[in-house]
């Protein structure tokens, strides 16, 4: 009896410690205490490769197919940032699209030739809906993302 007692309080103070937030929580605990603004990333992008960051913003994409990634709206207008995770190790639920998020994670750059980034402007065109004028893209491309390690959405 005692032991079940036991088991039920642990199990409840689990449950509280995970939820007292308010939020869910995907990934790894997030670690950081400092936030870095999206914008001071973008400003300055290979200054924080390498890096671990802590961000915070509004979740205004959820990738429809996996949830193997989020973007995040930056404190200054018109600007997000990609936040990708590794494929089944985090799923994000496209509910989470619209809430405030928390995320710890690595800053990384992705270089593609013309042809490279044709494919990949052209894809996430197609994904979304949306129509895709190839003359947008004129030569290599440089994007940055985060890899994710660790989120809280609330």
């Amino acid at each position: 009896m005692k032991k079940s007692i036991l088991i039920a309080v642990a199990l409840l103070l689990s449950f509280t410690t995970t939820f007292a937030g308010g939020g869910n929580k995907y990934g790894k605990e997030i670690k950081l205490k400092a936030k870095t603004k999206i914008s001071t990333i973008l400003a300055n992008p290979k200054d924080f490769v390498g890096k671990k960051v802590l961000v915070e913003g509004n979740v205004v994409g959820v990738c429809e197919k996996r949830g193997c990634w989020i973007e995040l709206a930056s404190d200054k207008p018109y600007q997000k940032i990609k936040i990708k995770v590794k494929d089944g190790e985090i799923v994000f639920p496209m509910e989470e699209k619209g809430k405030s998020a928390l995320v710890e994670g690595e800053v990384y750059e992705i270089k593609m030739t013309k042809e490279q980034a044709l494919a990949a402007a052209e894809n996430e065109a197609k994904e979304h809906g949306k129509k895709f004028d190839p003359a947008t893209i004129t030569g290599p491309v440089t994007a940055y993302q985060i890899k994710g390690l660790g989120a809280e959405i609330k």
